[in-house]
């Protein structure tokens, strides 16, 4: 079987060139005789994976030599724990702007160990655009101040990150990691999901500054202190080896594409070409704010959820798999992250216009 477009949401599609260099080692990495997934993690191969891994994200996206990167798991859920669990030490106070199903998640998780302060919301409006902040509702004294960068449900992004003066701004960029441009030095510390834009399931990557690392009080479990996991280098208990693995793939792929820049102007031309067809339908409706718009994760509504059923059904027949609209709001939802190549883009586009002519009234 050819292979399909997929437009999931995560685990989502991972670059061709990349599944072809694991394929080739599968069997025996670079001449040891053994799988990665076999390897121990304590040996010079698997070392040599994660050094380099970590060396080109710090390239591809410019991470000053004041953060840590660590591969932790749990996925960003995990963090949404983690984060307070390790900050919440001064105040006890966080701010949360609430954008969507993630971000309510975190706050929620957040609320266990401390007070959170909601300083923006779009729930008005069913999360369709990013809030306008004001910053006289600022917690001063916050512990750290936290945002979603990229709305995966919802399809909002934020283009303009928030000025927190000096409380430390920590972000959820899952969907959106290493699709654009990011100054590392205007956050505190990263998380991400890896299943979007990074690699497999199974590993979070996360990015931290310096000074956030030992805040954890004693009473922390160990394997939820990030100083451990620091420390270790990512190694106090096994990795997730072979998704790490994968990850060093993506980013040098990355790199050879001609950095995180080159990438976020594909990412741009992408979006351009499916906001444009939904914009211009008289069938389908993008509901977000076009100021908002992801350039990840496009939402779209059609009349009916009958228009919906067949939609999802035809596209699928066509190769466009994994389209419909997450459970809690329906309708239709194109992923389309860094692997996503233009061809399927173009391919969803014409389909939507093909579809939309052969059932209109």
């Amino acid at each position: 079987m050819a292979r399909v477009y997929n437009f999931s949401a995560g685990p989502a599609m991972l670059p061709e060139e990349v599944l072809k260099t694991a394929q080739a080692e599968m069997l025996d990495y670079k001449g040891c005789g053994m799988s990665v997934m076999e390897m121990s993690h304590r040996g010079k191969q698997f070392e040599g994976i994660l050094a380099e891994a970590k060396a080109v994200l710090k390239r591809i996206m410019g991470i000053p030599d004041n953060y840590s990167v660590i591969f932790l798991q749990g996925g960003a859920s995990l963090q949404f724990a983690m984060v307070p669990l390790n900050l919440l030490v001064n105040s006890k106070k966080a701010d949360y702007v609430h954008t969507g199903t993630w971000p309510s998640k975190a706050i929620k998780e957040a609320k266990k160990f401390g007070t959170v302060n909601v300083v923006g919301s779009s729930e008005d409006r069913n999360f369709s655009y990013i809030p306008k902040l004001d910053p006289a509702k600022f917690s001063k004294d916050a512990d750290y101040f936290h945002i979603t960068t990229n709305n995966t449900i919802e399809g909002t992004r934020y283009t303009k990150i928030p000025d927190t003066g000096t409380v430390p701004l920590v972000a959820d960029v899952s969907s959106n990691f290493l699709s654009e441009v990011v100054d590392v030095s205007k956050f505190a510390l990263i998380y991400a999901g890896a299943q979007k834009n990074a690699g497999p399931a199974g590993v979070t990557v996360v990015i931290i500054r310096s000074d956030l690392v030992g805040k954890a009080p004693s009473s922390v479990p160990t394997m939820l202190d990030y100083k451990i996991a620091v420390e270790n280098d990512s190694m106090y208990n096994t990795p997730p080896c072979y998704s790490i693995y994968i990850c060093k793939l993506v980013f040098e792929w990355i790199e050879k594409l001609g950095g995180v820049a080159a990438v976020q102007k594909i990412n741009e031309d992408k979006a351009k070409l499916l906001y444009d067809a939904l914009d211009s339908s008289k069938m389908f409706r993008a509901p977000v704010a076009k100021e908002d718009r992801s350039l990840m994760n496009v939402p779209f509504v059609s009349p009916s959820e009958e228009i919906d059923k067949k939609f999802l059904a035809e596209a699928s027949k066509e190769g466009l798999v994994q389209l419909a609209g997450h459970r809690s709001v329906g309708g239709m939802r194109a992923s389309i992250y860094n692997a996503m190549p233009v061809e399927g883009v173009k391919k969803l586009v014409a389909f939507i216009q093909k579809f939309e002519n052969a059932n209109s009234k």
